[in-house]
């Protein structure tokens, strides 16, 4: 859920500006930044087999580590440790730390029955939503629509910046997402998880738009 994801942060800064729409998409998506990393090390297997859904072709094997509920908790807990480390009330440390759990929530509905409860002998759990591209792209369309109209009503540039990189951002993010279906599979799960580093790089450009903006109300 790639834009679901970035729905749920773009709604999250909406309700406190305080943080950085930076901080917030690196809870919507932590689970994400860290599978690569798994992935790279080998603790952690995907396997690239096309129509494997309609939405996307890859299946993950195991990923208990990055993606489990138990490790989701524990993963959101740590972000919301820094978070709160940084200056964050403790109001807006817990929320980030909801937002990380949030992820394996929006995966358990689009995923296949893949998303593990726990590291180690635990049920596998997901509603499927990726067998429908008509559905995924509603649902997440709404969603992703939604949401930044919550963050362009509670935020406003303060310069030119701050219009073209969000937008440039929100765009990007979308034809990425919606071009999904009919791009051509990873050549292999080794530079998928290179691919998916890049990550890393939409939450420094979201940061970096965000910086550009201030809340309406101040």
């Amino acid at each position: 859920m790639f834009v679901g994801h970035t729905s749920i942060a773009l709604a999250a800064k909406s309700r406190v500006p305080a943080v950085s729409l930076g901080w917030w998409m690196a809870a919507a998506f932590a689970l994400d930044l860290l599978w690569p990393f798994f992935l790279l090390a080998g603790v952690e297997r995907v396997t690239i087999a096309p129509g494997a859904t309609a939405f996307t072709p890859l299946v993950f094997d195991s990923y208990p580590w990055s993606h489990s509920l138990l490790m989701a908790c524990v993963w959101g807990i740590c972000l919301g440790a820094i978070v709160r480390w940084r200056g964050a009330s403790a109001g807006a440390a817990t929320l980030v730390g909801a937002v990380v759990i949030s992820h394996w929530v929006l995966d358990f509905v689009s995923h296949a029955p893949d998303m593990p409860l726990w590291p180690g002998n635990s049920p596998h759990l997901g509603l499927g939503l990726w067998n429908s591209v008509i559905a995924t792209i509603v649902i997440e369309g709404v969603m992703f629509t939604v949401a930044v109209a919550l963050y362009v009503r509670a935020t406003r540039a303060s310069d030119r910046v701050g219009i073209v990189a969000f937008w440039s951002f929100i765009l990007i993010s979308a034809a990425m997402w919606a071009s999904g279906p009919w791009s051509p599979p990873p050549p292999s799960a080794r530079s998928l998880a290179w691919f998916a580093m890049g990550g890393w790089l939409l939450l420094v450009w979201a940061g970096w738009a965000d910086r550009h903006r201030h809340a309406r109300s101040t």
